[in-house]
């Protein structure tokens, strides 16, 4: 009977393709498991405050049961049962306090500690922190009930151990493709064999016009490996974007060995997609070598993608030359980029402007994606008319603070001075530098400039205007003033406002719609911080005060 544990794990072993000494540590689980729940019986306690150890000798298959009782200084137990059951609940040591019987005098032992002196009357070698071992017959595993339950811990533990080894062989696999068979297929997902493991492919990561049923051939991309998840712990994807960047290092040699670098991807699954490719070979056009002669290349990816339409860029290390080629087939007029909000006005013909934006905005969405810019598309004649509006606006605010006519109004505006704040960070001669204007010209706007500015200043502090707004990035005096006559005052007066209230209340092209929700949020962030101290004040006062457990003299 002894050489049967042994040969039953060499059996086990050879099946699961797992190490024979795991299966034995596992059946030592089980055998420790089961004696301790049926000695817990006897006894009338939790199999929890019970220490038990089953060993099988490697060579001779014997099998021995002892009880452990730890030699301690003082015998302690939990404060409570309560605590007791939580802390076996939440996977901690309970709180302690030291044992005593009904009368309060202390234990010399409980089921799992006893007190040196108890434990040397049959140990005199003993010592504190050693345990005290006792033999226990081998009934308290052979038992029916103990067997069956050892039978149960050792299938699962079994499994745990499966499951870990196939964890060491996908755990690298995170970032490519495999291939398996549906073994089931739900509303939630499907359950794919992989051979050596499954995986799970979730429903928002299949294709949208993708059915799979029991049995049907998959190709997926591995993006995530979860080792402390129960039930499958391989997550696989079909939608995306490092998918289809795996599917053309598979068609294109020339991705695969380095010559031609993906540089991104962006991907509407199932309906279109584009990817960004750069060659390292100035003879080698990398667009022409991704679709391959006669497109083969790219149809066999978009055959695996159900259909899926896919544009190949050249990328670019010129944002503005990347973003008209990712906004291919439509026509780009002219692109205007702002790096402070990361954002490109992209300019494009009447006629383009469909092509431009895309069924449902997906052309314009991935060219957002894949070059890393927010991206606004206008007509070339709304962008006109935006321009003019925008010149009218603020050669306005020039004529009247300046008291100039309107073509020197325009002339500083075309050489970048927007605002009275611009022309005071400038030298005279600096303006003098603009054809038709000299030195005195120069020095008689700074000084109307500087006046503009300080009538401005008197006027808020009339109005009341907070020094925490005028001090806020991207504030200039036209805007504040504007601000404080519609009874905006404070950041609080500020953060109230929705982007298209604060466009209403000021003139007609001072605040596009971004730089309207920038200034709003900007004018917010006082709250978050507010709110954060709050949170560290509720947390101080939450933290209990622990009392001393020393007793008093």
């Amino acid at each position: 009977m002894a050489l049967e544990y042994l040969q039953i794990a060499e059996m086990v072993a050879r099946e699961k393709d797992i190490e024979k000494e795991q299966v034995i540590q596992v059946m030592e689980q089980a055998i420790q498991q089961a004696a301790r729940k049926k000695l817990a019986g006897e006894l009338g306690l939790q199999p929890l405050d019970l220490l038990v150890q089953g060993h099988i000798d490697r060579v001779t298959g014997d099998v021995t049961i002892k009880r452990l009782i730890k030699v301690v200084q003082m015998v302690m137990e939990p404060t409570s049962p309560e605590e007791a059951r939580a802390a076996a609940r939440e996977g901690r040591e309970p709180e302690l306090r030291p044992a005593s019987d009904k009368r309060g005098y202390p234990l010399k032992s409980n089921p799992s500690q006893i007190l040196l002196a108890e434990a040397k009357k049959n140990n005199p070698a003993i010592q504190i922190g050693e345990y005290l071992m006792q033999d226990l017959p081998l009934s308290y595993f052979d038992g029916r009930v103990a067997a069956q339950a050892a039978k149960q811990v050792i299938f699962q533990k079994v499994k745990d151990v499966e499951r870990s080894k196939e964890l060491e062989v996908f755990k690298d696999a995170v970032g490519t493709i495999v291939s398996g068979i549906v073994k089931r297929a739900d509303f939630n997902g499907a359950l794919v064999d992989l051979g050596r493991a499954e995986a799970w492919l979730p429903k928002d990561e299949i294709i949208q016009r993708e059915m799979f049923k029991q049995n049907d051939r998959v190709r997926a991309y591995i993006y995530k490996v979860n080792p402390q998840a129960r039930g499958p712990q391989i997550f696989l994807s079909r939608t995306h974007p490092q998918f289809l960047v795996e599917l053309f290092k598979e068609q294109v040699p020339e991705i695969a060995n380095g010559t031609i670098e993906v540089m991104g991807a962006a991907r509407d699954p199932g309906f279109r997609a584009k990817i960004a490719v750069k060659s390292y070979d100035r003879n080698l056009d990398p667009v022409g070598a991704c679709v391959g002669i006669r497109g083969v290349r790219v149809q066999a990816v978009t055959q695996e993608l159900q259909g899926e339409r896919v544009d190949i860029i050249e990328w670019s290390a010129n944002a503005a030359e990347f973003l008209v080629r990712a906004m291919q087939p439509a026509q780009v007029s002219k692109v205007v980029l702002d790096e402070d909000d990361n954002r490109i006005e992209v300019v494009v013909p009447q006629d383009n402007l469909s092509l431009a934006i895309g069924r449902r905005g997906q052309n314009v969405r991935l060219a957002s994606i894949l070059t890393g810019w927010d991206i606004d598309v206008m007509t070339d004649a709304e962008e006109s008319e935006r321009r003019t509006n925008e010149y009218n606006v603020l050669s306005a605010n020039l004529m009247q603070n300046l008291d100039v006519d309107e073509v020197l109004a325009r002339l500083l505006i075309a050489e970048g001075f927007r605002s009275v704040d611009d022309l005071l960070k400038v030298t005279p001669e600096e303006i003098a530098g603009i054809e038709g204007l000299d030195l005195g010209i120069a020095t008689e706007i700074q000084t109307r400039a500087q006046n503009a500015i300080n009538a401005a200043a008197e006027k808020l502090a009339k109005l009341g205007v907070t020094e925490e707004l005028k001090k806020m990035p991207g504030m200039t005096a036209d805007l504040i003033l504007a601000l404080g006559e519609k009874g905006i005052k404070t950041l609080d007066d500020l953060g109230d406002l929705a982007t298209d209230e604060l466009q209403e209340l000021l003139p007609q092209g001072l605040l596009n719609e971004k730089q309207a929700q920038k200034l709003i949020m900007a004018a917010r962030q006082h709250w978050f911080a507010e709110e954060e101290d709050d949170e560290e004040e509720e947390k101080v006062e939450a933290k209990p005060v622990t009392a001393s457990t020393q007793p008093v003299a």
